[in-house]
């Protein structure tokens, strides 16, 4: 399955150096607002230490490890939703992803412009968070005055829907995004096809400086960006873009060597693919054969056939069995036929849920 995450937020807040560090994309990154004008998009690998142990093992000709899509889209500023700062344009380019990283500056730097004329993280999310509340409310809005014309007919049911769009713009009025909304439901037929942006999950990242490395701990930004994403049950990742731009440029043993120097277990990237992956709730199988070791996205809960089915279509209409092996006992044991000698090899049937890291040979039949 295909994960494409939005990176957002005001202009020169870091959200280009980001991109660029994470994608290697060249994405242009400059010091003056909308630098960035039509979307870059970059299709980053998943870093996974399994895929690694498995390919040593297996030794296959390829490997091939699952992807993400990062979209970095235009500085949005105060007034975008009425189409400031080209704001439709750009708007309109987070509706079609998945999750939205929201890039929060918490850096002091008097050589870098802020939009707003000063480092405050509380009002910056603030000002992202209406733009896309009021697109809403516009959308909002224009569906409502539709259903209030149908419902004079007297039908019920579209009565019924007329009652849950004002409900749910009460909720927005009130300043809340739609994602917090008790009610909200994408199926409901009064909200299907609305494509709410604030609806969309988000992740924050705090870009800091290189002096706070690792964690950020003490700085006060980094403290106040935690408190507003606690209070909405959303997740932090911390990062300095700039070294982030600086690892992207070396090897693996360097890579190693110069996260150990600034006390980093591992890159910014993979504490955001990772964070990403848990806000989407995504897991994560493989297959391994002599051709190819190879990582697949699927859903936590994905039922074996529908699995299946992320390789092909014809895997899943000619599903039998799952031939299953779950990581550890694969590595414990060598081998697949190690492990299928040792009764850890298991043949699942169409009610299975696939579980994160299981190394699965499909059988169908078409």
């Amino acid at each position: 399955m295909s994960l494409t995450c939005g990176i957002v937020g005001l202009p020169n807040v870091g959200k280009s150096s980001l991109f660029n560090a994470l994608s290697n994309a060249g994405a242009e990154a400059a010091n003056f607002p909308f630098c960035t004008i039509d979307p870059n998009v970059g299709i980053v690998p998943v870093p996974d230490n399994r895929l690694n142990q498995l390919a040593e093992l297996v030794k296959p000709k390829q490997v091939t490890p699952t992807s993400i899509e990062f979209v970095d889209i235009a500085g949005l500023v105060k007034g975008a939703s009425e189409g400031k700062g080209k704001g439709n344009a750009f708007l309109s380019h987070i509706r079609e992803v998945d999750l939205i990283i929201h890039v929060v500056r918490c850096f002091q730097d008097d050589d870098v412009i802020h939009v707003e004329g000063g480092i405050n993280p509380t009002r910056d999310i603030g000002i992202i968070e209406s733009e896309l509340l009021f697109k809403d409310l516009e959308t909002l809005e224009r569906r409502e005055e539709r259903a209030r014309k149908m419902a004079k007919s007297g039908d019920k049911a579209l009565q019924n829907q007329l009652y849950a769009l004002e409900q749910l713009r009460g909720h927005i009025e009130q300043g809340k995004p739609v994602r917090s909304y008790p009610n909200w439901d994408p199926a409901n037929p009064a909200f299907q096809e609305l494509f709410f942006l604030t609806a969309k999950k988000v992740l924050y990242l705090c870009n800091i400086a290189e002096n706070d490395l690792p964690a950020g701990e003490g700085n006060d930004y980094v403290m106040k960006v935690r408190e507003h994403a606690d209070a909405e049950g959303a997740e932090t990742v911390v990062a300095c873009a700039k070294i982030e731009s600086e690892i992207a440029e070396l090897d693996e043993e360097e890579k190693r060597d110069f996260l150990g120097e600034l006390g980093l277990e591992e890159s910014g990237l993979n504490r955001l693919i990772a964070a990403a992956y848990r806000k989407l709730g995504l897991i994560t199988y493989f297959t391994a054969g002599p051709k190819e070791v190879r990582a697949w996205t699927i859903p936590q809960g994905t039922k074996a056939p529908q699995a299946a089915g992320v390789i092909h279509t014809d895997f899943e209409k000619g599903f039998i069995r799952a031939e299953t092996i779950a990581f550890d006992d694969y590595m414990s044991c060598g081998s697949e036929s190690a492990a299928r000698d040792a009764g850890k090899m298991r043949s699942e049937g169409r009610g299975y849920t696939v579980k994160d890291g299981d190394v699965i040979l499909f059988r169908f039949n078409v």
